[in-house]
């Protein structure tokens, strides 16, 4: 009996990761100049679920980055796995891997500061691709030599662990246990071990300890993608239930534990890995059914040529002015919608630029690997 999806790539998973793709490369600014132009209630609330919190709290902007982290290690067991499959030796992979973190902390690195010479103390180390590169090497190396139960401690651990490293300790003169930016004990540590600036001064949301949590992101991914690759014809629909189901109890822990240990998007705290894991389940299970299963594809297509070149498409803002493109190619459309709505027509021509350029790689199968 074959799995349905063993041998072939996902195309719910390209889908799902161009749809990520697209609210990071400027989707949510339709939506805040409606709300700025309007100033509706609906316009609004959609516009504040695309804007992160200070601190504590949760939107939907927040699940993009660790929803990003959760796909990649969706697609383990269709890379790693095939390969372990095939026989390919675990030094082999386990130097594939490293090698492959390492290139995303040198490309978040690049995307931070550019190709330019500066001193360490002006260089910000921490960034997207930093912690998406180390998440994924360490929950990959997890995956390469435990098996599932050794991945489940794995899981439950970090989260546990992180927790109470949290809970028990503080920045010098704050109480024990205290969550503020000023006060908790990652931060701390962050400006004591990271080299170069951080983001905030003294604090960076993409630090080196709160990656903690996010292999634990990574590592659910994984699981799913186990369930789905391993997944038998006649219980495709079963599976989409299962994953539903996990994706709810997840997202009910992470508000039981939001009780007492805040979902806070700056600290990946652990109420915030499961109840972003607990999100991306769901919405894979959806990308799932309606394209795997029932294979409604047509309509996913615009977000499979974003997501088969998201890395490209993330670096790409670092090295090209697209709204200087998008200027000089739509302007004239600008002008004749007229204020004030020609700020939102912009972000949509904004949007079709990059499109093209990426449908354009798509056709003649250029890919940026990593």
């Amino acid at each position: 009996m074959q799995p349905t999806t063993k041998n072939q790539r996902l195309y719910s998973l390209d889908a799902l990761r161009g749809f990520d793709m697209f609210w990071i490369i400027g989707a949510e600014e339709i939506f805040h100049h409606l709300s700025e132009i309007t100033n509706s209630s609906f316009w609004n609330a959609l516009s504040v679920q695309l804007t992160h919190p200070a601190w504590h709290g949760f939107a939907f902007y927040d699940l993009i980055f660790p929803l990003f982290l959760f796909l990649a290690g969706v697609a383990t067991p269709y890379s790693i796995g095939k390969q372990i499959e095939k026989g390919t030796s675990k030094q082999s992979l386990l130097l594939r891997i490293i090698k492959r973190g390492l290139i995303l902390v040198l490309l978040g690195i690049i995307y931070n500061n550019g190709l330019e010479i500066r001193p360490i103390e002006e260089i910000r180390f921490g960034s997207v691709l930093g912690r998406i590169g180390l998440a994924y090497m360490f929950a990959n190396i997890i995956y390469l030599y435990t098996k599932q139960r050794g991945q489940y401690i794995w899981f439950v651990s970090l989260l546990v662990g992180y927790w109470l490293l949290l809970l028990f300790n503080s920045a010098p003169g704050y109480p024990m246990g205290d969550l503020t930016m000023e006060g908790n004990f990652v931060s701390y540590i962050d400006t004591l071990i990271m080299p170069g600036k951080l983001y905030l001064g003294i604090h960076d949301p993409e630090g080196l300890v709160s990656t903690i949590p996010a292999i634990a992101t990574a590592l659910l991914g994984i699981y799913v993608g186990n369930i789905l690759k391993n997944t038998p014809v006649e219980k495709n629909k079963a599976t989409v239930i299962r994953l539903t189901v996990i994706g709810v109890v997840l997202v009910i822990v992470a508000q039981l534990w939001n009780l007492v240990f805040p979902i806070n998007k700056n600290l990946w705290t652990s109420s915030f890995t499961l109840q972003c894991g607990g999100l991306s389940t769901i919405l894979m299970a959806f990308f799932y059914y309606i394209i795997d299963i029932f294979e409604y594809k047509k309509w996913a297509f615009f977000f499979k040529v974003i997501g088969m070149n998201s890395i490209l498409i993330y670096m790409s803002g670092a090295f090209i002015d697209w709204s200087y493109t998008t200027s000089s190619v739509f302007k004239w459309l600008g002008q004749i919608v007229g204020e004030p709505y020609n700020v939102v027509v912009l972000v949509f021509c904004y949007l079709a630029v990059q499109w093209a350029f990426l449908y354009v790689l798509y056709k003649k199968k250029i890919f940026l690997r990593v």
